[in-house]
């Protein structure tokens, strides 16, 4: 049930992913602010995080995660009517609606890993994450079929099926039975003392930068497709195989975790960044955009499953709801910048700064990695 949740979660973001900017800009008074209803449904996200986090903490996940799709669903009809009724700052409140709604299916991967055994954590992540591939294939097609639904209102209709899909994931999640952790007397450690960790400190800007990263290349991408002369339909077909090449891969990379262990997966991830970002720049072409996505689908996935695993092993359970607060808080809170920092880039100074911007979060979660790798590992870090 979290896996199939996730999919229509991932579907709904993979078509807004898709349209969102290009609606933006549809409505938006000056270019530049094509990206802000995407920005600041980032915004939203990073910001509800925490309250979500200990909202579930105490009414339990079931509740908080049918919560989240109820405000979803709310978010999108709105943003559905301000594409019809042309109203800008109604599809910013909607957009912002949905970055609520956002923060709390994000804590779907935690969900699964409090219900799985030490061994089988990495693959009961990575396996809910698998749900995305139903995103990959239905997400960018829903946008394509939603897009002229209303004739008066481009885009609206695309709005209007990410509101059915939060109410098909209501009836999935009204028979989830997650159980509560167990009663805690205490709240552990103190976050600070936590967040001194090494493995945390990797964790979390391995799954930051490769978030980070990965939305500042995606959300730019349909702009720059439609100012090097691409249709609609090329837009939707890059952002399908790279949504397709971000989630296909979780069906393995909890085996490769325990195979090879976290460091190599992530070390991988970078690497396939790195490959994208030569791509992009070194041409425009339909080709170009398709293989450059799909490597970054790959990278980022190794590089959110694996600092996910790797964060797992650095709490306590009496620990978890504010670690992976603070986690999620730092993640979304990059995404945001990304978001926000995309059209700005992709309208003033053009693809290629955007591809030379990325390489400095690269290069930190590079280093973060090797500098891991040096040191010895405790026997038991967390505890």
């Amino acid at each position: 049930m979290l896996a199939t949740s996730q999919a229509l979660a991932m579907t709904g973001m993979s078509l807004t992913v898709t349209v969102g900017a290009l609606a933006g800009e549809h409505l938006a008074p000056d270019p530049r602010l094509a990206t802000v209803p995407l920005a600041l449904q980032a915004t939203a996200s990073t910001l509800a995080t925490v309250p979500a986090s200990l909202l579930m903490k105490r009414i339990g996940r079931r509740a908080g995660f049918l919560g989240g799709q109820v405000v979803g669903a709310a978010g999108a009809a709105l943003a559905a009517l301000a594409l019809y009724r042309g109203s800008f700052a109604a599809l910013v409140l909607g957009s912002t609606l949905m970055g609520v709604h956002n923060a709390f299916w994000q804590y779907y991967r935690f969900a699964a890993a409090e219900t799985a055994s030490e061994a089988f954590r990495s693959r009961a992540i990575s396996l809910v994450l698998a749900g995305g591939v139903v995103a990959a294939l239905l997400g960018p097609e829903l946008a394509k079929r939603g897009r002229d639904w209303i004739e008066a209102a481009p885009f609206a209709g695309s709005y209007a099926i990410v509101g059915l899909l939060c109410l098909a994931t209501v009836a999935v999640l009204a028979r989830l039975r997650v159980a509560p952790p167990p009663e805690q007397h205490h709240g552990g450690r103190p976050l600070a003392v936590i967040a001194r960790q090494p493995r945390f400190l990797v964790a979390v800007t391995a799954a930051a930068a490769g978030y980070a990263v990965m939305v500042l290349l995606m959300a730019a991408t349909p702009l720059a497709m439609r100012a090097h002369h691409h249709p609609f339909s090329d837009t939707a077909f890059v952002i399908q195989w790279h949504v397709l090449a971000m989630f296909a891969p979780s069906f393995f990379t909890g085996g490769l975790i325990r195979r090879f262990g976290v460091v190599p997966i992530l070390t991988a991830g970078l690497v396939l960044n790195l490959a994208c970002v030569g791509i992009n720049l070194s041409g425009q072409t339909l080709h170009q955009f398709w293989l450059a996505l799909s490597l970054l689908g790959v990278g980022w996935n190794f590089l959110f499953v694996g600092g996910t695993t790797l964060l797992t092993e650095t709490y306590r359970p009496e620990e978890g709801a504010k670690v992976q607060a603070l986690n999620d808080f730092v993640v979304f809170g990059l995404v945001t910048v990304a978001t926000f920092s995309s059209g700005v880039l992709q309208n003033t100074l053009g693809w290629r700064a955007i591809n030379l911007a990325v390489l400095a979060p690269l290069g930190l979660c590079l280093f973060a990695v090797v500098w891991l790798q040096t040191r010895p590992r405790p026997a038991a870090e967390s505890g």
